[in-house]
């Protein structure tokens, strides 16, 4: 059958009209969606991945819709579908979501796909055909059958790429539909080059005897006959890498043993994943009241509803997780569970292992290409699992999925700002759970302003204590205007100083928390003002310290542009040129003057960017090789060390001032989170908090640690301003390398959008208006209702120097 064949042509032979599928196809250079024809034998569904012709290439592809109605397209320009590869790899609501994703965030589907897919599953991929069959027999066939049977059965292989059959064998189409209705062939679609599967050399043992029947007693045969009888020992297969160990022996001498017909060597698959540390296994533990409670409600609920469960720091939300999710896996169902974090799943992730077992996976940005794909694989196996992972695990294809959980759902980093879809995992998890008619559990000790007015219409459970009615930890305000005017210059307060000294003799550990990286913020002239700038962007460059020898750098925390510092100002040549503020590099140094006995532990993106240094920076503080953590905003998200009675917040006035209306609500989220880090053991713990304005708002409610009335002020202010939760925001980001580009681009689509109903404000520049040399533009709408009205249409008044950025529910105007 031509795959040009026409609709008349199709119903004529199949009596029935073909379907209409939109296929997602995989084309480097012209990826998207384009519509095709199915004949009614295929029976094609949304999820499978298919085969179909593009240009003068066949190219793997994704069904994503199917239809009756016929495209809007003349009948000559829509090609046939050649075949199904591999049905179900999706399930249908997998599709659904990325759809709704697509159309709310106002962005392309296959922007969409590229988020959501491991990197490269379908790019450069390609159909092959392989034989199943060696000893299948050529008789009865037709021609084509005949030819490809005979070509497979001539490979080393036993399979060859479909491209190379195709111009092979004449009608090879025909052929091959016959050898696949006789299962002597399979078709399947190779993952690209750079993601294969991984194979791993097996030795099966065939016969004790072969060759080595003569009963011969060289040392050569004496070393045989005793890995043959260790196969034999061990059910007959092994490893060939444990097998050599064991042995004390070499691969040749196991290749010898195959040529003489006693053993087989063959290559199996297995599936990579995240190495982990052995965990001893750990059981249900006994729950408090609240606990209790709270678990009891949600094994109530067996369809979708949302649930926030808010605990304070130390209450036990783990646990709560865990022993929702026991009986799911008995049932057969799965959970996903998202963090905000790289660095807060390997500390999760031993504790679900530990109850769970092998049953828990992790998926991630940190993870190779070859452990996302094999651990995407291993979830569309369909088996009860856990998934732990960061926001675009969101979309991991778990079937039967029976509960979703967003731990710290307050967390920003839930909200991705670039590249498009701008998404915010939480939005995407309750569509999700909506599909799957799952429970979304959103957990927080300090809830975000828009899960706490939605709780009042769903379900809020509360655990108000931590567990064995801990106290909450003390919190210390110190200002630091009265330090400096008595005379103590140091970044350190007095009493911090003196809690500092009192870690070594009572055997205790503290974290210091700076909410920023690198040594000092900024280096400026003393003499003449003049600041070192970025010469990519428009912010300043932060000083780092490498060690005591090596002369001082500075970073763009940007561009991650870098330069040796001057030893006189560029500006007017002075020697006074010195670094100002402070960060985690600057208090790790001053700890080290004036308290050389207190080991210290750097905890920032800095010092985490190799694969496993979360997991190996605090097992290490865990483990007692360090007294001291010392980090950026990495120390709040959810760590639970329970030796930790000291938290010293060096300075909360950096998160109190930014130019967003989320400011404050963000500052007491960090601020409560890094408290709460303190006094989770048998030990009471302290928190000194330095500040430069202690009657702040902000600082007050956190030395309370009361939410509520927080939360009541705050939502009354936004209320007034008409800004989220009550009002919605569009941010539209322009970018370009010339300035004056952009900015006209910038006020032609103010123009436009001032015809709306919508209130408009800018064009701007962003706050920081150049960002690795491209000038940033930006326009903010708020929404006079729920409607988030379509803006995708902007992009065609772009100039293609332009990029525009639709950000719907931003996170961050800055």
């Amino acid at each position: 059958m031509s795959e040009l064949q026409s609709v008349a042509e199709l119903k004529a032979e199949y009596g029935v009209s073909p379907a209409w599928v939109d296929v997602l196809v995989d084309c480097p250079g012209s990826q998207g969606v384009y519509t095709y024809q199915s004949r009614p034998d295929l029976l094609v569904q949304p999820g499978d991945i298919l085969s179909v012709p593009f240009g003068a290439q066949q190219v793997g592809g994704i069904a994503v819709r199917v239809g009756n109605q016929p495209p809007d397209l003349l009948p000559e320009q829509i090609r046939s579908i050649d075949s199904i590869v591999s049905a179900g790899f999706f399930p249908a609501s997998y599709w659904s979501l990325l759809d709704q994703v697509a159309r709310y965030y106002q962005t392309s589907l296959m922007q969409v796909v590229r988020v959501a897919l491991p990197p490269g599953l379908l790019a450069r991929s390609q159909r092959r055909i392989r034989l199943i069959k060696p000893d299948a027999s050529e008789a009865s066939l037709n021609s084509a059958a005949q030819q490809i049977l005979k070509l497979l059965k001539s490979s080393k292989t036993k399979d060859y790429s479909w491209q190379f059959v195709q111009r092979q064998v004449k009608g090879a189409n025909r052929g091959l539909q016959d050898l696949l209705k006789l299962n002597w062939v399979e078709s399947y679609l190779e993952p690209p080059a750079t993601i294969r599967p991984q194979l791993r050399q097996a030795v099966i043992l065939v016969s004790t005897q072969g060759e080595l029947s003569d009963g011969s007693a060289t040392q050569s045969s004496v070393r045989q006959r005793e890995i043959l009888e260790v196969l034999k020992r061990n059910g007959g297969e092994m490893w060939l890498t444990d097998l050599l160990q064991h042995c004390r022996t070499t691969s040749p001498t196991v290749k010898r043993l195959q040529e003489q017909g006693c053993v087989l060597l063959q290559g199996r698959e297995v599936l990579r994943s995240e190495h982990a540390p052995d965990v001893e296994q750990d059981a249900a533990k006994v729950l408090t009241h609240h606990q209790a409670e709270v678990l009891k409600k949600i094994h109530t609920v067996t369809a979708f509803e949302k649930i926030l469960l808010h605990g304070v720091t130390g209450s036990g939300k783990t646990e709560v997780y865990l022993q929702a999710i026991a009986p799911m896996l008995q049932r057969g169902q799965s959970a996903l569970v998202l963090v905000p974090e790289i660095g807060l799943t390997p500390q999760l992730t031993d504790r679900f292992r530990a109850r769970f077992g092998d049953r828990v996976c992790v998926y991630h940005s940190a993870l190779s290409d070859g452990e996302r794909f094999d651990t995407w694989r291993q979830m569309l196996t369909g088996s009860p699992q856990v998934v732990i992972g960061t926001r675009s695990a969101v979309f991991a294809p778990l079937p039967n999925l029976g509960l979703i959980v967003l731990d710290e759902e307050h967390d920003s980093s839930f909200k991705q700002d670039q590249p498009a879809p701008c998404y915010h995992a939480r939005s995407v998890a309750q569509w999700r759970a909506e599909l799957e008619n799952c429970p979304l559990i959103l957990g927080s000790a300090t809830p975000s302003l828009e899960t706490w007015l939605d709780s009042q219409s769903s379900t809020y459970l509360s655990l108000p204590k931590r567990i064995l009615d801990r106290p909450l930890p003390k919190i210390d305000i110190v200002d630091m205007r009265k330090e400096l005017h008595d005379r103590n210059p140091s970044i350190f307060s007095r009493s911090l100083q003196a809690q500092l000294k009192k870690l070594k003799e009572n055997n205790q550990k503290g974290l210091l928390f700076i909410h920023r990286r690198g040594h000092s913020t900024f280096v400026s002239c003393r003499s003449c003002g003049y600041v070192m700038e970025c010469p990519n962007c428009d912010v300043s460059l932060s000083y780092h310290h490498v060690h005591e020898t090596a002369q001082p750098i500075l970073r763009c925390h940007y561009c991650n542009y870098t330069q040796l510092q001057p030893q006189r100002c560029p500006s007017c040549s002075s020697s006074y040129f010195k670094n100002f503020g402070s960060g985690t590099q600057r208090v790790v140094q001053e700890i080290a003057k004036l308290f050389p006995e207190l080991k210290t532990i750097r905890f920032d993106s800095d010092t985490t960017r190799a694969k496993g240094a979360h997991r190996a920076l605090l097992s290490q503080f865990a483990h007692g090789d360090a007294d001291l953590l010392v980090g950026t905003q990495m120390l709040t998200k959810g760590i639970d060390l329970p030796q930790v009675t000291l938290v010293g917040i060096i300075s909360a006035d950096g998160l109190l001032n930014l130019a967003d209306f989320r400011a404050s609500e963000r500052a007491f989220q960090t601020l409560v989170q890094v408290a709460g880090r303190a006094g989770r053991g048998t030990e009471p713990g302290r928190v000194i908090l330095q500040t430069y304005a202690p009657e702040h708002p902000v600082i007050q409610a956190v030395q309370r640690q009361q939410y509520e009335p927080f939360v009541a002020t705050e939502l009354e202010q936004r209320a007034a301003l008409n800004y989220p939760p009550y009002g919605r925001l569009v941010l539209l980001r322009l970018s370009g390398l010339n300035e004056q580009t952009v900015r006209s681009t910038a006020e032609l689509l103010a123009d436009q959008l001032l015809h709306s109903e919508d209130e408009v404000l800018g064009p701007a520049p962003a706050t920081i208006a150049k960002i690795n040399q491209r000038y940033r533009w930006q326009i903010l709408l708020k929404l006079t209702s729920d409607r988030i009205p379509n803006v995708m249409e902007l992009r065609s008044q772009c100039p293609s120097t332009v990029s525009l950025t639709i950000d719907v529910d931003p996170m961050n105007l800055m």
